[in-house]
């Protein structure tokens, strides 16, 4: 799914007016929802990396590197994902080696490459699955609009670049609730890049919004220093695809095409093979996303070169902090 453009920007103009009505209704089924729910809570501390908006902010990589940061203190943790776009139900616990997107979708296997992950609709009986199969803490990618499992710790990831769209609820604008019902049960909010959307000024300070801020940047991995000055074509399929082409763009990368695909697209062979002809006609390197990868069919993989990303954090020491109060939930 493409973001219609009148998400974008403040206001949304008069279509995002004519459907803010559903969007009332929209925010008032999920208060409905949150209100009737009677959370399951567990025996092991769990940490939510969610968003407000539909579509691509960073909460992935957020999730990967709070999971290597406790993997690193020794804690046993494992993810805990919906596994959008798989058609497992679960719960399962993925393994990259056998199982594809198709199955558990892309970003259970990212996870599962860092530690182990499980794909679960029902998320209480993934944490228990992940209870059972030896884990000490949970990290839930996304799952902040999940009612029913309780969170010792949430964090609402936001692209300072895009912030919260027009502000209005779904159908009307990107936000799966209001900003105020949603950061009202967050314990602090991840700003991605530089807030070129007045994210601050609406969260931070005085704001009667106000939650504790953690700024963090989206680094390219270390095949940056082998793609740079390299004449590319480039294609992804996230929330931002974008925000890839500029990253290479970044990193020296001449982008002779870049194609952008609906996020999570399933490729298939002869989608793969004609980027590749586009790429041996321009003299270019074919490159991808990690995540876009992985929902290429196994045998068209080949050659193609990935830019991997992480995350930097501003306030390591804040980041610690938060991980430390999470884990005395445990105790």
């Amino acid at each position: 799914m493409r973001a219609p453009d009148f998400w974008h920007g403040r206001g949304g103009g008069v279509v995002a007016a004519l459907l803010t009505p559903l969007g009332s209704v929209y925010g008032l089924a999920a208060r409905a929802r949150f209100a009737a729910a009677r959370p399951w809570r567990a025996s092991i501390p769990v940490l939510c990396v969610g968003n407000l908006v539909a579509g691509g902010s960073g909460k992935t990589p957020v999730a990967l590197s709070l999971g290597a940061r406790l993997a690193r203190r020794g804690d046993d943790v494992h993810f805990l994902t919906r596994g959008y776009g798989g058609r497992r139900a679960g719960p399962l616990r993925v393994d990259p080696d056998h199982h594809g997107a198709r199955e558990v979708g892309d970003e259970a296997l990212l996870l599962a490459r860092c530690a182990p992950a499980w794909v679960a609709r029902d998320r209480p009986a993934g944490c228990r699955a992940a209870i059972a199969g030896g884990a000490r803490a949970i990290i839930m990618d996304d799952g902040f609009q999940n009612p029913y499992l309780a969170k010792d710790v949430s964090l609402v990831v936001v692209d300072g670049a895009y912030g919260f769209g027009n502000g209005r609820v779904m159908p009307a604008g990107p936000l799966r609730e209001p900003v105020e019902a949603g950061l009202a049960r967050a314990d602090a909010l991840v700003l991605i890049g530089a807030d070129g959307a007045g994210v601050v000024e609406r969260v931070g300070g005085d704001a009667p919004t106000a939650v504790p801020i953690l700024r963090a940047k989206i680094m390219p991995g270390p095949e940056a220093a082998r793609l740079a000055g390299k004449s590319v074509v480039a294609f992804a399929g996230i929330g931002n695809p974008e925000r890839f082409f500029t990253t290479l763009r970044d990193i020296g990368c001449r982008v002779e095409q870049a194609h952008a695909f609906p996020d999570h697209y399933p490729y298939d062979s002869g989608e793969v093979e004609s980027l590749r002809k586009d790429a041996r006609a321009l003299d270019a390197l074919l490159v991808t996303t990690a995540k876009d990868l992985v929902r290429l069919p196994p045998a068209a993989r080949d050659g193609i070169e990935v830019l991997t990303i992480t995350v930097e954090w501003e306030d390591e020491a804040a980041v610690d902090d938060i991980l430390e109060r999470l884990m005395r939930h445990g105790c």
